[in-house]
């Protein structure tokens, strides 16, 4: 038989786009068009159908960026229309384009009375006319959102869309149709049941019977209808088709489960004032589709998005609200938001769930038992024990199918954190959360599955997402039609819960995969918009100073002073949001971080004021000094968790000057700086060992071409290394003093950025402080810091919460090798059996860690290096420019244990304040092993006291935490503080003994009397 197939392929690609397409809407009225333009930041609906409305004409440009513009259409049915197989609706089409839903303008229908009816999009541009509630007049709004197309193609050209101050007033958009519009029910549905089957035709292999019956179908099909009368000869075009649409699945055909969703990111290329928009236009969709579709199940992450349609839409929160009753618009994740998961602290990470969870409790009643986070990029290793410890018991991503050189082994598995906690965990194998139920998408799904012959199903959620937009009745319809097609998956709409249930029944004997699943890409995301950052840092350990000072002063005043739950929860959840994982990774336009950092002023602002009346109401008034020790561990002779007089060192620091070097000693280390600032020494005394290695140098400023190949502020590319400037001339080098301590003040530039670093050794210090201050003006560079240490060390000790984690410093795989850039919280350890160093910072988290055997002596040199400054070009021209001030220490004869205290002794900062008397730790535990991350009261007001402690030096560790308060009863419970199991752990008449696995994370709650 000769080879037509691309013939009559290549006809029917043409019927469909010349002639069904046309076709679905028979006929069109346009309506009559009025507007207004806001003149600055949206408006509430009622307020803006208010105001004076101008004669609007069809086609014209509209929409400045940023810009929103609200459209008043209003006309009258034809009195012909509305017959049978038919539907009446409104088409607006605002200037979309084809590609790119969620990157461009967008819209949302309002009644008069303030009602939301649905939104406009580029895909989902119609509206039903029941939905109008005014039988056959037509007379209703639309807020148009200009929102410009900061995607560009993904060019990731530098544009100054991103900011509303450099974006300009010229117009983006032009008006399309916009009319009354008659659609062919039958018409419709046949161009679906061709988009069905030719997509499942075209991933079909030739060699099968299945696809060229499918083509000879759809070629009937072109036969028998009359191009002239497309809608009179669709029965019989639909007809042709239906004995292949019949045709059930195989037998051993994958089972897809499908969840209906809108991946919403909470802000990136669009501010937070626009997200809360987009989720009101994708929930107003959702809803409407479930109101037609009883069996649609969508599936909703992120307590913070509904939190905002509960306080900015709650008529539209009261239709979630019954979809939640009824099984249909189903809560997930049970985070707040879908944060970044590899730099949030570790209360920070366990309060997404926290928080996240009990909304969801407090709102619907319901409790999420899966984490969902499909678009983080890289997932800690502790995360698996936080999880559980959140009650819940699955996790579902699919960002690590973006890995650009390593393929996991497996799309389901258990997964085993830093603590030996299993987490059942699902990838799509769809390998991404905004399928459309394509024929492509649904056999990618199935072909790419890693694990047949063991499991036989998997999840595919779908809907249009990023910007949102959320499910279309096209895919419902196609998830219809391959609910049992052969050649097709098995396909049926359920909920996440439904899916993971079903699969660990599937699915038996788990594989493992064991520590950090790391992200092979987006590694710069560690270091951009290092503002974001460090207003991340100083926020979550203000939080936590917050919390202690405020529960010791409501216990020590007997209740006088009120615990401000409500206020610490406001500016939790805003520290929680500016977590996302397009914010806290720098990832997201210049608005969104001139928003974030100054949210995290005002939160900074907030919190001294809090901290500042907690620590008068329990010291009370007076003039001695006392030192306010939020730190777990000791300092200057006041304890952990108390307020006390503080110590003098009793060393004083000895500066000298040797020929070209200053040398820094104060009995406990001793540092030696040459004249360009490097510095050739570093010895602590007890062990009288060189941390430097031979003939190298620390304190080493290199600047590196940082010219990623895409996705500019998410990416560094591994070519980076060969191209790099050491900074070694300084301008000057010169010795100050600032009180008690020595300084070696050094000024150079860094391209024609100039910066000042200031090496600090205080008196009683382990460590010596490093601190830079520059003027950032570069682009496209980075900015590392490196010191080359005399170690030989196989793996590096990266704080991560709740734990560390290690990591080879060898490259003997290609796993290992593909983790050239790392994450690091407050610490990174490198070290050798009986020796280490550690190096902590104030707000860094990517570094990198290398090793090189030296030729002269054998021994190894393992070179440290943080990432301090990047200048990517996209999406924010300008990011990191500007002025920043970033700390380092570095100690050396350090283990883990030591580099645990000195990233605390970085990140908070000795507090001083006056009053009468000191004031005792709530808590006292005895092992410093144990570390308390957390004191607070209790979330549900009752006054009960809550801790949080883990294992910080993974090891099995043992001791007792005592409560230096009168309590009636001490119980562990889960981190929404319920009673829960937690092996180790006996509670007694004032506390708990603790024998604790490695980073076994532990939360008590201690009921007072």
């Amino acid at each position: 038989m000769h080879d037509d197939r691309r013939i009559t392929e290549v006809r029917l690609a043409r019927f469909v786009r010349e002639r069904i397409t046309p076709a679905v809407y028979s006929r069109t009225v346009p309506l009559a068009l009025s507007s207004w333009e806001v003149p600055g930041e949206p408006v509430p609906a009622l307020e803006a159908m208010r105001q004076q409305f101008q004669p609007q004409e069809h086609g014209a440009s509209w929409g400045k960026p940023w810009g929103t513009t609200w459209l008043r259409l209003q006309g009258e049915v034809p009195e012909s229309w509305g017959g049978p197989d038919t539907v009446l609706e409104v088409v607006v089409d605002l200037g979309f384009t084809t590609e790119a839903p969620g990157f461009q303008c967008e819209g949302i229908a309002w009644r008069s009375d303030g009602s939301i009816i649905k939104a406009i999009s580029p895909r989902n541009q119609y509206i039903p006319l029941k939905l109008l509630g005014s039988g056959m007049a037509v007379d209703f709004y639309v807020e148009a959102a200009a929102n410009p197309d900061m995607a560009q193609g993904w060019t990731f050209a530098a544009t100054p869309l991103g900011d509303k101050a450099t974006a300009g007033g010229a117009p983006q958009y032009r008006l399309g149709t916009i009319a009354i519009a008659e659609l062919n029910q039958c018409v419709w549905e046949l161009q679906q049941d061709i988009w069905t089957l030719s997509g499942l035709m075209e991933q079909l292999p030739l060699e099968l019977p299945r696809r060229h019956e499918i083509l000879r179908a759809l070629e009937r099909m072109l036969d028998v209808m009359d191009p002239d009368d497309v809608a009179g000869t669709a029965p019989a075009g639909r007809e042709a088709l239906a004995e292949v649409m019949r045709r059930p699945a195989y037998a051993s055909a994958h089972q897809l489960v499908a969840t209906g969703h809108a991946h919403i990111d909470s802000a990136w290329l669009w501010p937070v004032r626009e997200t809360i928009r987009k989720c009101a236009r994708t929930f107003s969709n959702v809803v409407a589709l479930m109101d037609e579709n009883p069996d649609f199940v969508f599936s909703c992450s992120s307590a913070q998005q509904l939190a905002w349609i509960k306080e900015y839409y709650p008529e539209l929160f009261g239709r979630i609200r019954e979809k939640v009753r009824g099984g249909q618009f189903v809560p997930v994740g049970g985070m707040w938001v879908e944060s970044d998961t590899n730099m949030p602290g570790g209360e920070a990470m366990a309060r997404q769930f926290v928080e996240g969870k009990g909304f969801f409790l407090s709102e619907f009643g319901i409790e999420c038992r899966e984490a969902w986070l499909p678009d983080s990029f890289g997932y800690s290793a502790a995360l698996p024990q936080i999880v559980k410890a959140a009650g819940s018991r699955w996790f579902l991503t699919q960002k690590i199918s973006w890995n650009q050189t390593n393929r996991m082994p497996h799309h389901t598995f258990n997964w085993e954190g830093i603590d030996g906690t299993r987490l059942f965990t699902h990838f799509p194998p769809v390998d991404t959360y905004n399928s459309d139920l394509s024929g492509r998408d649904l056999a990618h799904a199935e072909r790419n599955y890693r694990d047949h012959g063991r499991g036989s199903m998997s999840l595919v959620p779908f809907g249009y997402g990023d910007g949102g937009g959320g499910p279309t009745r096209e895919m419902l319809a196609a998830a219809a039609r391959t609910r049992d097609l052969e050649g097709s998956p098995k396909v049926r709409i359920g909920s996440a819960e439904s899916f993971f249930r079903q699969a660990e029944d599937d699915y038996q004997g788990l594989p493992v995969w064991v520590g950090e699943m790391y992200l092979e890409l987006h590694r710069g995301t560690y270091t951009s918009q290092a503002r974001t950052k460090k207003g991340n840092r100083r926020s979550e350990h203000l939080l936590r100073e917050a919390e202690l000072w405020c529960a010791t002063a409501s216990i020590r005043t007997g209740g006088d002073y009120e615990y401000p739950a409500a206020e610490l929860r406001r500016l939790w959840h805003l520290v929680l949001l500016q977590q996302f994982h397009d914010i806290l990774p720098g990832s997201s336009i210049a608005w969104v971080h001139q928003d974030a950092e100054r949210n995290y002023r005002a939160i900074e602002t907030a919190l001294e004021a809090i901290i500042g009346q907690a620590a008068s109401a329990m010291l009370g008034p007076g003039e001695q000094e006392f030192l306010l020790n939020a730190a777990p561990h000791a300092r200057q002779g006041v304890p952990a968790l108390a307020a006390g007089r503080p110590v003098a060192a009793p060393e004083a620091v000895q500066a000298t000057s040797d020929g070209d070097c200053l040398i820094l000693d104060n009995g406990i280390i001793r540092a030696v700086v040459d004249s360009d600032g490097l510095l050739v020494s570093l010895r602590d005394h007890a062990t009288g060992r060189e941390a430097i290695a031979p003939g190298q140098r620390g304190n080493l400023l290199e600047l590196h071409r940082d010219t990623p190949n895409e996705w500019d502020a998410w990416d560094i590319d591994e070519f980076y290394r060969r191209n790099v400037t050491p900074l070694r001339h300084a301008e000057s080098v010169r010795l100050a003093t600032e009180g008690a301590c020595a300084v070696v003040v050094v000024d150079r530039l860094a391209g024609a950025s100039p910066l000042t670093q200031r090496l600090t050794l205080a008196p009683g210090s382990p460590s010596l402080e490093i601190t830079t201050t520059v003027d950032w003006q570069e682009r496209e560079k980075l900015l590392k810091l490196g010191f080359a240490l005399d170690v030989r060390a196989d793996r590096s000790a990266a704080e991560t919460q709740f734990g560390h984690v290690f990591r080879p410093t060898h490259t003997n795989t290609s796993w290992e090798a593909a983790k050239f850039e790392i994450c690091a919280h407050r610490w990174i350890h490198v070290g050798e059996p009986g020796y280490g160093v550690a190096v902590s910072n104030s707000s860094t988290y990517g570094h990198d860690v290398g090793r090189s055997v030296r030729e002269a002596d054998g021994g190894t040199t393992t070179t440290v290096r943080l990432s301090l400054l990047r200048a990517p070009k996209f999406p924010d021209p300008d990011a990191d420019r500007g002025r920043h001030e970033l700390t380092v220490a570095i100690r050396p004869g350090a283990g883990i244990a030591e580099a645990i205290e000195e990233g605390y002794r970085t990140n908070l900062a000795p507090r001083l304040v006056r009053g009468a008397a000191p004031v005792e730790p709530l808590f006292t535990v005895s092992n410093p092993a144990l570390v308390v991350e957390a004191v607070k009261c209790a979330q549900d007001g009752s006054g009960d006291v809550v801790v949080r402690l883990y294992e910080s030096l993974g090891q099995r560790s043992a001791g007792r935490i005592t409560a230096n308060f009168p309590v009636r009863g001490v119980v562990a419970t889960d981190l929404l503080e319920r009673a829960d199991e937690a092996p180790g752990v006996v509670p007694d008449g004032s506390g708990a003994g603790l024998s604790l696995r490695p980073f076994q994370l532990v939360t008590l709650r201690f009921t007072r009397q």
